[in-house]
């Protein structure tokens, strides 16, 4: 009886061994997934931040080597950038670029260009219409922004154009005045540096004269309706 008992309690224990074996190994297995599943995901990260900072360095290298432009911000203050001009220029040249953005995208590109300078009455080739863009297309987009057409009168105005560059053309045909020094030979170096140290008085008056035009007008709005009101009360009396 013994005996048997004995061999019922070592057979017991056999089984809780073997059964607590392959609850070991069921263990083993499921932690050797996860951490496959983990290694796997911090390959996955470790490609995609290589990838990313692959794409930083070439963009660098392109930027150091010229083959691309740094990116500015979306939003510029062409009054703030362009203080060599006075607000009525800024305010023409919008105006004029506005007119020859027929497909009204903010943009003017190749054919807009083109139908630009043959009504400035100076038609320019293909390949000419193209090096005129080029020159001041920091995007590498083939088409002028505002921010690019105010480019190429700034660059007039600092003498940076050749004189048988199409931009030049087109900045002495436009109606905007940018005679200073290195156009037209108008101004010399120190009347430039007077315009450029006057452009910041020169801006706060006509914010000035803007703000007191509107205000004239709306006093004039207001007498013109206290005077029909006047009329009305006669009439209805």
């Amino acid at each position: 009886m013994a005996s048997q008992e004995l061999a019922q309690k070592l057979q017991r224990r056999l089984q809780l061994e073997e059964s607590g074996e392959a609850a070991d190994g069921e263990a083993e297995v499921v932690k050797g997934a996860a951490v496959a599943e983990e290694v796997e995901e911090r390959s996955c990260l470790t490609a995609s931040a290589d990838a990313e900072l692959s794409a930083k360095l070439c963009r660098r290298q392109d930027i150091n080597e010229g083959a691309a432009q740094p990116r500015r911000a979306a939003v510029f203050n062409p009054y703030t950038e362009f203080k060599e001009f006075s607000r009525r220029q800024i305010k023409d040249m919008e105006r004029m670029f506005r007119l020859y953005d027929s497909g009204r995208d903010g943009y003017i590109d190749l054919m807009e260009l083109k139908l630009m300078m043959e009504k400035l009455g100076a038609p320019q080739t293909h390949l000419g219409l193209k090096n005129m863009i080029k020159e001041v297309d920091e995007d590498f987009d083939g088409k002028l922004s505002f921010r690019e057409f105010l480019l190429i009168f700034h660059k007039a105005a600092a003498g940076e154009l050749e004189e048988d560059s199409g931009l030049l053309t087109l900045a002495k045909l436009s109606e905007i005045d940018v005679s200073i020094e290195g156009v037209k030979g108008a101004k010399n170096f120190f009347e430039a540096k007077a315009q450029a140290l006057s452009s910041a008085s020169k801006f706060e008056a006509e914010i000035k004269a803007e703000q007191d035009e509107r205000k004239r007008e709306e006093e004039e709005r207001k007498h013109r309706r206290a005077a029909f009101r006047e009329l009305k009360s006669a009439f209805t009396q």
